[in-house]
């Protein structure tokens, strides 16, 4: 029987890879230089000042740098952020990405559940032999039940 087409996933042999990820418009590097140029910018400027004889313009500039630093170092620690799941052989494998946490979990194939949630909006769930998972995160709402269709189509062909 021939590969159906996925949308969602990539196949490599007899392996399926679905990678689903955050939408990151700015990697870690960049914002770590965009961060570096914003405080040379700023420190230059509340120095002048500071030079000038307005001497509450650096403290506020230390501030303003020390509320950005701290924001962009949330955006970093969830910019890699992303759920990988792979149908390998007779293995259904999920992995959950969050802030550089990694969770797995392993399903059965034969017994594994493909689910999309009751409401709207809510993730997909993958269970089996007690252990439940929740993914599609990173995809929008309105395609987390053709995902959750491929990934059962996918667990069905594997038969």
């Amino acid at each position: 029987m021939p590969n159906p087409v996925f949308r969602f996933a990539t196949v490599q042999g007899q392996n399926i890879h679905w990678f689903l990820q955050r939408n990151c418009s700015v990697t870690p590097a960049q914002l770590a230089w965009l961060y570096a140029s914003l405080c040379v910018v700023s420190l230059g400027i509340g120095s002048v000042f500071w030079w000038l004889g307005a001497t509450l313009v650096l403290p506020f500039a230390w501030l303003e740098l020390a509320a950005v630093g701290a924001a962009f170092v949330v955006y970093a620690r969830h910019a890699a952020d992303g759920e990988r799941i792979s149908l390998q052989g007779r293995q259904l494998v999920v992995e959950l990405e969050t802030a550089g946490r990694l969770e797995r979990a392993e399903f059965d194939r034969e017994w594994v559940r493909v689910e999309p949630g009751a409401a709207d909006r809510s993730l997909i769930s993958v269970s089996g032999l007690g252990r439940s998972v929740n993914v599609g995160r990173f995809v929008r709402p309105e395609l987390r039940p053709a995902l959750a269709r491929e990934i059962r189509m996918a667990l069905r062909d594997a038969a």
